[in-house]
């Protein structure tokens, strides 16, 4: 296929000539003059520029992902259909998003409106949307408050799962999985989304100066901000292997291409540090592009799930034509910003196993807001006691502590042998200038760094009292509630 093809407020539009590193945003609006999709941040962040994408392979079956088109490169949505906030009205008048958001006087200014309607509208024809905290996560990634919060929020509640028997949901049912792969060239730029293993390591092995890329929300930071024109981006989003996940053995697997979205929803009744991490990774834009294995491989100090995995003791597992091979997650960071995954090996899943019975296990995110930020500091922590209370096994691992994610090697040796009070505890938050050396940037001080990590080894020991596994409370963020 040299041509991108895609259904945008299903009309068929065919793309050729046309950067790949194109995003959708800047296609939209320069191209198709759907001038109602705005740009605010260009990096994920405001909202303005969300649309909504059909999803046939969503592992709830065909559903609507309102999405970031500031992060999402053109080639990306071959063969999807697209729709912009100018697809969602009819003859017969507005779509009920739009009438809603009107009835609650929720648009002032207007300008990130669009982007407001668009999380709407997946909201709208959404299955699960059963629990309050669910309306803030479906908006948290679109930041227009011109009006307040409050009136979004009410317009949100008003159609959230409405699913009104019209041409979108209409759409959901009849839209195929598209299974073909794609080869796009434009100058002296390429595109490939592969969909056998065979066909992926032909074009790395031609490609030498091949860039992997899944989601985009991180790389496509460095088209949209740094102006980077790769030459060739080969994605790994159409390999089904990638985007699996289920229980494997004791425990599961998950896709390295398995968006957060989906691995979230499994996690919360599977996983439940997994989940409670996910709850606030990002915007539900940013999640529906976001993959585990873009997550790891990035190998940020400050990513969100490293620490988790690492105190759940999972497995990397990474291909090459030479076959698989299973890594220990303790061995994956080397450095900052460098895997132990070797040339010509891609990431193509994560074993994770079960919390153990009986186990104390959570995850914990502290940053300067409560949504939509990076983390300062982010622990998970997984403690088992013997009958007599004594500490068997200490799994502790942070993130923005080192120039990796690592366990705190002190604080386990502290914990284990010993009984699990409050005494051992502190002796063991006591151990955190021992394991790290944190630095000073705009995100904390050292000091802050270090007396946060040793309160969460503290807070948890309180939180895990009653409840060995805690969840998030279901607990909304709106100011007032009535």
């Amino acid at each position: 296929m040299t041509a991108v093809c895609f259904w945008l407020n299903g009309e068929r539009v065919t793309v050729s000539g046309v950067s790949p590193t194109t995003t959708l945003l800047q296609y939209l609006r320069q191209d198709r003059h759907c001038t109602g999709t705005k740009e605010g941040c260009a990096e994920g962040d405001c909202g303005a520029c969300t649309v909504a994408v059909l999803d046939p392979d969503a592992s709830e079956g065909p559903t609507y992902r309102a999405v970031n088109a500031c992060l999402i490169l053109l080639p990306m949505v071959h063969g999807r259909q697209v729709i912009t906030v100018e697809g969602l009205a009819d003859r017969a008048g507005p779509h009920p998003v739009q009438e809603a958001l009107t009835d609650a006087l929720g648009s002032q200014c207007g300008y990130c409106t669009p982007g407001v309607i668009m999380s709407m509208f997946e909201a709208c024809y959404r299955r699960d949307m059963d629990a309050p905290w669910k309306l803030d996560d479906q908006m948290c990634g679109n930041l227009c408050r011109c009006t307040g919060y409050r009136p979004i929020r009410d317009a949100t509640g008003a159609i959230a799962g409405l699913s009104p028997d019209d041409r979108h949901r209409a759409a959901l049912a009849t839209s195929p999985a598209d299974t073909a792969s794609l080869g796009y060239t434009a100058g002296d730029q390429r595109f490939f989304a592969p969909v056998t293993f065979p066909e992926l390591f032909d074009i790395l092995d031609a490609h030498p100066d091949h860039v992997l890329i899944a989601g985009a929300t991180d790389l496509g930071l460095d088209v949209t901000q740094r102006h980077v024109a790769f030459p060739t981006l080969v994605s790994v989003m159409r390999l089904a292997e990638l985007r699996s996940m289920g229980a494997e053995g004791e425990g599961h697997r998950i896709g390295a291409a398995v968006r957060l979205t989906d691995l979230e929803a499994y996690a919360e009744s599977t996983l439940p540090p997994v989940a409670r991490m996910l709850r606030f990774f990002g915007s539900r834009q940013i999640k529906h592009r976001a993959t585990l294995g873009g997550n790891l491989c990035n190998a940020s100090p400050i990513g969100d799930l490293p620490p988790v995995l690492l105190a759940l003791n999972a497995t990397v597992v990474a291909r090459s034509r030479a076959g698989e091979r299973r890594i220990p997650i303790d061995t994956f960071f080397e450095s900052y910003r460098k895997t132990s995954l070797r040339p010509g090996e891609v990431l193509v899943g994560v074993e994770i196993p079960s919390v153990p019975a009986g186990a104390r296990a959570a995850a914990y995110k502290v940053s300067k807001r409560r949504e939509m930020d990076i983390s300062a500091v982010c622990a998970s922590l997984v403690v088992l006691t013997d009958d007599d209370g004594i500490v068997t096994d200490a799994r502790v691992a942070f993130g923005g502590m080192a120039a990796t994610p690592m366990r705190a090697a002190g604080v386990e040796a502290a914990l284990v042998g010993q009984p699990w009070t409050a005494r051992t505890v502190q002796a063991a938050a006591d151990k955190i200038p021992d394991d790290f050396s944190p630095i000073d940037d705009l995100r904390g001080s050292a000091w802050y760094r270090a007396t946060v990590a040793a309160n969460l080894v503290r807070g948890f020991y309180e939180e895990t009292h009653e409840v060995r596994v805690p969840t998030l409370p279901d607990r909304p963020t709106a100011t007032v509630l009535v």
